[in-house]
């Protein structure tokens, strides 16, 4: 239950500025005053001794004059931070007062007469500063109560002994008074560390979960949830990885010649769609590179088929990004092709953390591979070109329809590479029949 609490209000907590939790905060205690003031009046009634009368009608006029003030400055989000500081002080100030109000009756002994309704008060003020769950006004309130009523004490202790009253008596008075003060104080300190407590779990709760958020950018729900369950570490680490690049043809002369409303809502669907298909076969999302998409299989942790969804994704998304395309044709707006390349390798990977910005990073010679790989689909005019490693890995030797070339010379690398592709027309033809159910 305190979990799902907790969860509420973290989510409270994230869709609020600084400025909007702050009157929050301020409008929740000036309605809080309203009932403590009710309170106040209640117990002070029931205390009806008539030389206190003067005294409890004042506290009461000041109380309800600042829970006036607060209720209007909160309403009208209008006030400096200070004013919290303030109100402690005068409730502190209030509460003294109430406690000492029978110490300098007339008469020659020691008036010991702290009512519980009086006692009671301070406690209820005591939970009303603790509500602001702010443990430093805790502690301001409660010390100068506890000072206040200490040294009030002690001065009326030593004038009533030097009118000659029985020391033992009256110190005896003070020792108990004192021990009232002792229970006062540990239910402060007790208040303090609750709120201090609440704050280190709801900081640690709004971290989390930004970083969540942070993380959502690359993982799938169920795959993130997954990594939360299972505490899989996602610190850097060098594993097999696929890795896949798409990226839209043409797109910089396109740029250049369509409108900013135009551009935006085309990059908005082409990532919206490369995200959802990766998702769906288990891969993360590297990075967004303007016009490209940089995509993972195997991470933050390897598994036997990461190849084997590679593949199988790059299928299902080239025929997904012809059917953008033409549906983008038809409805006539501008439609670019797409290419992808993939390659299987070594690469090291894992979150880069910076403050509050966790960064999810993948490098090595795997990704250099498999970005040169996207760049031969233009001149094979080919939608998907491939790596002869992530076709081996993922048992897709016999893949239907693609073409293999020997010996195909790679940018950056000595050694030449053999890679399998995905001729534009037969990528049509595949997906024809992905869409039909005939292949995978």
């Amino acid at each position: 239950m305190y979990s799902q609490i907790m969860l509420s209000v973290v989510a409270e907590k994230l869709s609020l500025n600084a400025g909007e939790r702050r009157w929050h905060r301020e409008r929740r205690s000036a309605w809080l005053r309203l009932v403590a003031l009710a309170i106040l009046v209640v117990n002070l009634g029931l205390a009806g001794k008539q030389d206190s009368g003067i005294v409890h009608a004042n506290v009461v006029v000041v109380y309800g004059v600042l829970t006036i003030i607060a209720l209007i400055l909160a309403e009208l989000r209008r006030g400096t931070t200070w004013l919290s500081w303030f109100y402690v002080v005068m409730d502190a100030m209030l509460v003294v007062i109430l406690f000492h109000e029978h110490l300098f009756a007339p008469g020659k002994d020691l008036d010991h007469t702290l009512t519980a309704p009086s006692l009671a008060i301070g406690f209820v003020l005591l939970t009303h500063v603790a509500l602001r769950l702010r443990p430093v006004l805790v502690f301001l309130f409660s010390g100068l109560v506890i000072l206040g009523w200490l040294a009030l004490l002690t001065v009326a202790v030593e004038a009533y002994l030097g009118k000659g009253a029985a020391h033992a008596l009256d110190w005896s008075a003070f020792l108990t008074e004192a021990a009232l003060a002792a229970a006062f104080g540990f239910a402060a300190l007790v208040c303090g560390l609750l709120t201090h407590d609440h704050n280190v779990l709801l900081s640690t709760a709004v971290l989390a979960e930004r970083r969540r958020a942070n993380l959502s950018r690359f993982f799938s729900p169920t795959v993130l949830t997954e990594l939360q369950a299972t505490g899989t570490s996602l610190d850097l680490g060098r594993r097999e990885v696929a890795v896949m690049f798409v990226d839209l043809r043409g797109f910089t002369s396109l740029s250049e010649t369509i409108p900013l409303e135009m551009l935006a809502r085309l990059l908005a669907e082409f990532r919206e769609l490369v995200t959802r298909e990766v998702f769906a076969h288990g891969g993360m999302i590297d990075k967004f590179i303007g016009d490209g998409v940089m995509a993972a299989f195997g991470q933050p942790k390897s598994t036997a088929d990461d190849a084997a969804r590679a593949l199988e994704c790059a299928v299902h998304l080239s025929r997904r990004l012809h059917d953008w395309s033409e549906m983008r044709r038809r409805r006539g707006d501008v439609n670019p092709r797409a290419g992808i390349g993939l390659h299987f390798g070594t690469a090291i990977g894992g979150v880069l953390r910076s403050g509050s910005h966790d960064e999810f990073t993948l490098v090595g010679d795997a990704v250099n591979v498999a970005q040169r790989l996207e760049r031969l689909c233009k001149p094979l005019d080919a939608s998907i070109v491939a790596s002869w490693e992530v076709v081996e890995a993922g048992d897709g030797r016999e893949l239907t329809d693609w073409k293999y070339e020997n010996g195909v010379e790679i940018e950056g690398r000595s050694r030449r590479m053999r890679i399998a592709y995905v001729p534009n027309e037969v990528g049509r033809v595949t997906g024809e029949l992905i869409q039909q159910g005939v292949c995978r």
